[in-house]
């Protein structure tokens, strides 16, 4: 924008009581100001009105919001070098990753898992940890063991998900572990205390975040107070300053704000987060950007009728300034934000969730048009987000991800969660996800091209008629990822399952019209969304610890199902074709290597050869009732469990209280660590079950160990 366009905007604002907001770089400038505010048509030049010994401190006054404007347009280059940060590390570990799935695959070692047996020298011992006293607490077997009938679930409902697990009486178990002469060590202990998880905020019952992402948020705070704080001259004749940029740097966050809330972004790419976890920091943003407006407000008014001399207003009327167009733009954009925050927290979106979705649509429209009129130098950065907005919603969603099937409805024993169903057809496609690269593959992938284990997908029933027909819920899908090949004539055939527990609003209008004989519905299913970080932290480890609570047995069990029930379309080409040159016969044959006790797995089939090096898979399944376990098929199980699954299903906590844990999956931990193998451990659960699960980890990443968590954790 040039001097004459800078100059009359100051123009306007103060005709309408607002201290002069423009810039100019120079004193050589002052002249074109002058011009142009002598040819403005609406009443002249008002630095006429100004006293000559003021002119100066005016002048200083708009080169120093133009100051503070440039500094705050610099916040978004260092987001991107943040996220090329993020970018980096993410791509070195993802590589890892894969050169330690590849090494188990071919029957050898990494360099890392190399160190990790340097690392540790181990003698075997006994090991004691605490479970629950009740008799078959923490039977290692598969769940299909005859057990008695627990009470009715009506008359013992507790939420599992909103209420922690039960503490109950321990006693002693005895297993087999190893005493590791372990060598705690700076990094360690760095990496422990930013793993673990503090317990919620007493009195409001909030919980928190692990140490390491309320740090990475304390930074990005931090960031903003220093592009809101740099170079503010700190005197009260310059306060209007303070409140301007605190305006823009709203402004500026807002393409942030909105990218963080697409479902198809470059960010999940890029940094390997899940959508879910993304959303975390996304209501963050959120929250902090309200605080902006709301002290943006705050400073105005405070400048316009208590710091601002009267030479710099055009009258001191309230009605005056409030009534004004810009003004008027201005608090419609602050109120449409502040009823976003205020409708997008958890109480408000677990009560009226259909309420959350139809406003949050209708408020984020209406602040970008407000905020359009009010800030024009919000314009690019308002013009940027709808963009977001709109491609996300629009053109991705709605276009290429979503698919219209035939689902059947099944109200399970308790009455209040049931199963919603749905089989098909997945013809094999020439592209695979090996042989396609990163940028086209999912470029036009919906739900009936398949999925992968933790994906989640938008539900919507238009049979139940209402807002419903408009609305769409997010829901994990509960079953395994179907193995899509493309060498095979015939297809593949895909079970879709969503595990659905019933609460207020649309799930509880979906269960009651199943109840009523409508057990068979057409869904539109949206999706599907999010990361391969789990499943790939997974694979990369000698030792898979998964732990469900409840019905994060949708997690959990699919990770499982793609770690033991891996298909040859899984490998990588070069691997396969390495396995190829190497045995020209059909059959099983297990080579063992006398330096380790891993042993290597070739199985031969007509479709080509599957080298394996053999993973501990162990999963931990906490139920409330013993009705939950009919949630996953025993067969299903049973299969798992003969492909190697070390499988712990305590008794339910409300007959026998909580299980140990801790014990058990650091029981697992330290007899990985004896191998020298790298554990990584999933959680999925409860809010208390997933904070005893990463402080478990962050006990033994302190003493040295090499963990890696996870915690799966899906909301509204």
């Amino acid at each position: 924008m040039d001097y004459a366009q800078k100059a009359a905007w100051a123009c306007d604002a103060l005709r309408n009581a607002i201290s002069a907001v423009s810039s100019v770089s120079s004193s050589s400038s002052i002249l074109a100001v002058r011009d142009v505010m002598n040819s403005n048509e609406e009443g002249g030049n008002p630095l006429d009105l100004v006293p000559p010994d003021k002119l100066e401190y005016l002048l200083k006054l708009v080169q120093a919001i133009f100051d503070a404007r440039f500094i705050a347009g610099c916040y978004n280059i260092a987001v991107v070098l943040t996220i090329a940060v993020f970018a980096i590390l993410h791509w070195r570990k993802s590589r890892n990753d894969r050169r330690q799935w590849l090494a188990r695959i071919r029957g050898t070692k990494s360099d890392s898992a190399q160190k990790t047996t340097a690392k540790t020298t181990a003698t075997t011992t006994t090991r004691t940890i605490q479970t629950s006293s009740s008799p078959a607490s923490s039977s290692r077997s598969s769940p299909g063991t005859s057990t008695p009938t627990g009470g009715d679930w009506k008359d013992n409902l507790v939420d599992l998900e909103r209420s922690p697990l039960l503490w109950g009486r321990t006693s002693s178990l005895t297993i087999n572990s190893t005493r590791l002469d372990r060598k705690p060590s700076l990094s360690s202990t760095i990496s422990s205390w930013l793993a673990r998880q503090p317990p919620p905020i007493p009195i409001v019952n909030r919980t928190l975040p692990s140490n390491g992402t309320s740090l990475f948020i304390t930074f990005w705070i931090l960031l903003n107070v220093l592009f809101q704080m740099f170079l503010i001259p700190l005197r009260w004749d310059f306060f209007f300053v303070f409140g301007d940029k605190m305006g823009f740097m709203f402004i500026v966050n807002l393409p942030l704000l909105y990218l963080l809330s697409a479902k198809n972004q470059p960010l999940r790419v890029l940094t390997g987060y899940s959508y879910e976890a993304l959303n975390i920091f996304h209501r963050r943003v959120g929250e902090m950007m309200c605080f902006m407006a709301a002290v943006h407000f705050a400073s105005m008014v405070i400048w316009q009728f208590v710091l601002a001399e009267d030479w710099m207003l055009a009258s001191k009327s309230a009605w005056a300034y409030f009534t004004h167009p810009l003004i008027l733009c201005g608090l419609g954009a602050f109120v449409s934000y502040e009823l976003l925050y205020f409708t997008s927290l958890g109480s408000f979106r677990q009560r009226w969730y259909e309420l959350f979705l139809a406003s949050h649509v209708v408020l984020q429209i209406a602040a970008l048009v407000f905020l359009w009129f009010h800030y024009y130098t919000s314009q690019p950065y308002v013009g940027l987000s709808l963009l977001i907005f709109v491609l996300d919603r629009l053109v991705w969603r709605l276009r290429l991800k979503r698919a219209t099937v035939i689902a059947d409805i099944e109200v399970l024993e308790d009455g209040q969660t049931y199963l919603l169903s749905a089989d098909w057809d997945i013809i094999p496609s020439a592209h695979s996800r090996g042989n396609q690269p990163w940028w086209k593959f999912n470029s036009n992938k919906s739900i009936l091209n398949g999925w992968s284990p933790t994906d989640h997908v938008f539900l919507t029933v238009p049979s139940l008629g209402g807002s419903h027909a408009l609305q769409a819920h997010p829901f994990t899908i509960a079953s395994a990822a179907p193995v899509v090949t493309s060498t095979e004539q015939q297809p593949t055939h895909a079970w879709f399952n969503l595990l659905i527990r019933s609460y207020a609003g649309f799930t509880s209008d979906l269960l009651r019209h199943a109840q009523a004989g409508h057990t068979r519905v057409s869904v539109q299913l949206d999706g599907p969304y999010g990361s391969s970080h789990a499943l790939d932290m997974l694979r990369a480890s000698g030792s898979a610890i998964l732990v469900a609570g409840g019905s994060g047995i949708a997690v959990t069990f699919p990770l499982v199902w793609a770690l033991l029930q891996r298909s040859e379309e899984d490998v990588p080409s070069d691997v396969r074709k390495e396995d190829d040159d190497d045995d020209d016969s059909l059959g099983v044959d297990v080579d063992e290597d006398d330096d380790e006790e891993d042993k290597v797995l070739s199985v031969r089939s007509g479709s080509g050869s599957l080298t394996r090096q053999k993973q501990r898979v162990h999963m931990l399944w906490v139920t409330h009732s013993r009705s939950h376990r009919d949630w996953i098929p025993q067969e299903q199980f049973d299969e798992l469990v003969a492909l190697g699954l070390d499988l712990v299903i305590p008794e339910p906590t409300e007959e026998a209280g909580r299980p140990d844990v801790a014990g058990i999956v650091k029981g697992w931990i330290l007899d990985a660590a004896s191998d020298g193998l790298e554990s990584a451990v999933v959680v999925s659960g409860p809010d208390g079950l997933n904070r005893t699960v990463r402080n478990t980890c962050a006990d033994v990443i302190g003493e040295g160990l090499d963990v890696r968590i996870a915690v799966e954790k899906f909301g509204w």
